[in-house]
């Protein structure tokens, strides 16, 4: 699943490339997808798009009204005078194709279809906007609201990690909980933005086994994880940018240190990194670094939590 590094990158790609461009066409190819219904997704048609963000794992592309000198006409009525924002979250399977030319044909159904279709123009140049998923599960939605706040999952994020505002004070708060801290740190209404990947990565750099118990951490080990967290974030972000949405899922993996590395040497230590498996995910460790050479048998049983 994309998590903060990437979708900030896809977001800043998008925005240079659709800001100020006009809405052409959009079109649903599957209904389950689109999460809301007023506004109408046609509404969007001859709006301007105003800049493209993100908030958590979600982006953020923001329109408004067209100008005199769009030559269009908005396709929605007056309560649509102030913005509209389409907030996509692209779940596990989804991503986003851009082309240089405006969509032709209906979206296809099937695997890896196309479950929203997007045109654009700005100064004369196209631009189509795909958002594809692959997989069974289909979980990319598609929500246009007025408000961020009426999304939801948005409503309820907790803060983004690398704010400016967001001290060790704030964080260490968070940590407040008899949870393990793997699943804090993929809490979305704890901190916005990170998942699987960046928490292996996030808990092998700072020297912390994924078992731990939040609430426990002395202040040291809170005051380690919070400079890592925003040091492996921040380091992931410079990575990725620049990058074209179809590079940026292999970036992911090639920047990884443990995280889908089961089984090869760690980059620090030279131990085996090891997994333990769940239901529908899985998370990578490297003992040496994490657990004090011990491995993580099972998270119900395991009682290695430093």
């Amino acid at each position: 699943m994309p998590e903060l590094p990437e979708v900030t990158a896809l977001a800043e790609y998008l925005d240079r490339r659709l800001a100020g461009a006009v809405v052409d066409q959009v079109r649903i190819g599957a209904i389950n997808a689109l999460k809301t219904a007023d506004p109408p997704y046609t509404a969007l048609v001859g709006r301007r798009v105003d800049s493209v963000g993100r908030r958590g794992k979600f982006l953020v592309m923001v329109t408004m009204p067209p100008s005199a000198g769009d030559g269009a006409s908005p396709g929605g009525g007056a309560d649509d005078a102030g913005p509209l924002a389409v907030v996509v979250h692209l779940a596990l399977g989804g991503w986003v194709r851009v082309t240089d030319r405006l969509p032709e044909a209906a979206p296809p159904r099937g695997k890896g279809y196309v479950a929203a279709r997007f045109g654009f123009v700005r100064d004369g140049e196209e631009t189509g906007i795909d958002l594809t998923e692959a997989g069974t599960w289909k979980r990319l939605s598609v929500h246009i609201v007025r408000r961020l706040e009426d999304v939801p999952a948005i409503a309820d994020l907790g803060p983004e990690p690398l704010a400016e505002d967001f001290t060790l004070e704030a964080f260490r708060k968070l940590l407040n909980h008899r949870k393990q801290v793997k699943g804090l740190l993929r809490d979305q209404k704890t901190i916005a933005g990170i998942g699987n990947a960046y928490s292996d990565e996030i808990l092998h750099a700072a020297k912390i086994s994924p078992f731990a118990i939040a609430s426990t951490l002395d202040d040291a080990s809170t005051a380690r994880l919070y400079e890592q967290m925003r040091r492996v974030l921040t380091a992931a972000v410079e990575e990725d940018r620049g990058h074209p949405p179809e590079e940026l899922k292999d970036e992911k993996r090639r920047i990884m240190r443990v995280h889908r590395r089961a089984g090869e040497p760690c980059p620090v230590c030279g131990d085996t990194i090891l997994e333990v498996s769940f239901a529908d995910s899985a998370l990578q460790y490297c003992p040496t670094c994490q657990t004090g050479g011990k491995p993580l048998a099972d998270r119900r049983t395991s009682k290695f939590l430093k």
